[in-house]
Parts: structure tokens; C-alpha cells; sequence
């Protein structure tokens, strides 16, 4: 079969052939039809991720939409190594796997799967949003940030605030049921200013997708600005914008901030699909955008090192 192959660390994957998989006792075998080219994948097969394969050669990707033997539509995750998504077969184990829904086509649940489970996972396991509760989503303008918003509205927030360097991509937002934006710009006072009012009126949740500089100074915010004995649940989902923050211990001890993180090591598998049906059927329901941009996979080279900031690239397979 073909498949985007990473022969050694630091390599990125080529178009190559690649020994067919054959699937054991408990897993499927799938024929890939749909797979978003995701941060988690590049990290991974970049060997920069805690996740990374230390055996080479192996198939790049986390996750896809495929078809079963009997051509029911899956969207599936975490593949048997060496075998991975971007490729035109894999295998996976059966609980891995959640039935789409007819009205979501392959491109549309292969973009939302990875960036909408990583806010709903966040909303509801993490932070346990309640029904009226204020969401601030910290790098909202990214595919992840947009759907966020989407994903706080349908789980009960009554205001979310969404915060971006893009000043156009962050009126667009507003569409997507942001109530109020705040801007990541150079203007410090501004910011403060802004943060300052948002925070007077009350944050339940940030679901923070940038880390960095402005997680410090959102926390900081949190801390001298929100009502006493008010709790902030501050929910690390990503870092785009830098790896490591600085924080003044002062922070934490003279609020009531909790600090946690969302990912694949946060919440069980099982927990993970679960929310995946719930999200795939909100999505379909609610007619979710996504920005996708279908590549063929054959086109891998072309799209590996294309920046984040825009449309999702999904890689799609056959005809």
C-alpha cells in the first residue's frame, strides 16, 4: 500500500510503499478514506512529541475516518504501530472506532475529531462547565479556538469571551457565538484593560490554547482582578505560542485558581469516545464550521510544513 512514511527522527514522512497490515484478534481492518494533518502527528513523527514511536520506519498519523469491511463509516484513533492514519489502510483496535453520522461527510468529522474533542474533553471532563458559566477561549481564532467557542455554547456557557492576535479572524468569531473579543495585540494597557473588565464580570473556565506569554498575564488578571473566592478553572490544552510561562507564586496563593491540563493522558480512552459520539452528533446537529482543505495524500510533501493559522489540510485517499 502507500503511506507517508518517516524512516528516521527528525525526517518528515515521504509518499512511499509500505507492507499491507492485517488485522489481529479485537482490531479492524480499515480502508483509509480521510486524515486532518494535525500538530499532534507532525510532533510525533518529528520525534518532538511525549508520545513520539521510537521504531523505525512507521506510518505518520493518529487518526482518520475509514471504512470497515462492510463499508460502514468510522472515525478511528491511535492505529497499531508501525501503522498509522496517513496511509490507505491501517489497523485498529475495534474500541477505537465510533459510527459517523450520514449528515457529516469523511472531510468534515476527519478536521473537527482531533480540535473539537480537545475543548469538549476540557469543557466537560476537566473543567465540568455548568450550565450559565463564562468561558474565555484563549487563542480563539485557530480551527481548534473556533471550534471551542461552538463547543462551550452547546455545552451551557452563557457568555464566551475569545481572545486572538488576528483582529479580522477574531470579528469573524463573533459569528460563531463569541460574545465579547478581546485582542492579543502589542498595546499592554489595553490589554489589561480589557482583561480587567472581563474578568470583574466573572471567568468560570479558560480553555487556553497558547500558553506563553499571554497565559501569564491572563492568570495574573485572573488573580488581581476576578471577585474574591470565585473559582477559575484554567484548563491548559495547547501551547502555540511558547512552551514554558513564568508565574508569580503570589498568583495562585491570593485566588482561587486551579491550573490543569487536557490531553490524551488526562482523560481514558474510554471517556475519549464517548465524548467523540457526543461530539460527532452535536456537530451534525448544529451544522459545526470547520475551515478543511482536502489534499490528496499522495501531495504529502507539499502541505507537511504549512503553517497551522489557516485551513485544516486533510489528507484524503483514493478516488
Amino acid at each position: 500500500m502507500k503511506a507517508a512514511v518517516v524512516g528516521e527522527r527528525g525526517k518528515p514522512p515521504a509518499y512511499l510503499d509500505f507492507p499491507d497490515p492485517s488485522a489481529r484478534q479485537g482490531e479492524c481492518l480499515l480502508q483509509v478514506v480521510a486524515s486532518a494533518l494535525s500538530r499532534t502527528t507532525k510532533s510525533r513523527a518529528s520525534g518532538a512529541h511525549y508520545e513520539s514511536p521510537s521504531d523505525f520506519p512507521f506510518v505518520a498519523g493518529i487518526d482518520g475516518v475509514g471504512r470497515q469491511g462492510d463499508g460502514t463509516r468510522v472515525y478511528f484513533a491511535f492505529p497499531r504501530p508501525p501503522y498509522g492514519s496517513l496511509a490507505e489502510q491501517t489497523a485498529v483496535d475495534v474500541s477505537h472506532c465510533v459510527t459517523l453520522p450520514s449528515a457529516l461527510s469523511d472531510v468534515q468529522a476527519a478536521a473537527l475529531a482531533n480540535p473539537g474533542i480537545s475543548s469538549w474533553a476540557a469543557c466537560e471532563e476537566r473543567a465540568r462547565l455548568r450550565q450559565g458559566e463564562t468561558v474565555l477561549v484563549n487563542g480563539a481564532t485557530g480551527v481548534a479556538g473556533r471550534l471551542a467557542i461552538q463547543v462551550a455554547k452547546s455545552l451551557g456557557a452563557a457568555k464566551v469571551v475569545a481572545t486572538g492576535r488576528n483582529l479580522g479572524a477574531l470579528e469573524s468569531v463573533q459569528q460563531l457565538g463569541a460574545d465579547t473579543v478581546v485582542p492579543l495585540g502589542p498595546d499592554r494597557e489595553r490589554l489589561e484593560k480589557d482583561l480587567a473588565r472581563e474578568f470583574s464580570q466573572g471567568v468560570d473556565v479558560v480553555l487556553d490554547y497558547l500558553w506563553g506569554p499571554s497565559a501569564e498575564q491572563l492568570l495574573v488578571a485572573a488573580a488581581r482582578y476576578g471577585p474574591d473566592n470565585r473559582p477559575v478553572r484554567y484548563v491548559s490544552i495547547g501551547s502555540a505560542a511558547a512552551g514554558n510561562i513564568t508565574l508569580p507564586s503570589a498568583v495562585l496563593r491570593s485566588s482561587a485558581i486551579s491550573i490543569m491540563g487536557s490531553g490524551t493522558g488526562s482523560v481514558p480512552l474510554e471517556g475519549l469516545v464517548a465524548i467523540l459520539r457526543r461530539l460527532f452528533q452535536a456537530a451534525a446537529d448544529r451544522r459545526w464550521e470547520v475551515a478543511v482543505q482536502p489534499v490528496p495524500l499522495s501531495e504529502i510533501g507539499s502541505v507537511w510544513s504549512k503553517e497551522d493559522s489557516g485551513p485544516r489540510v486533510v489528507l484524503t485517499v483514493g478516488p
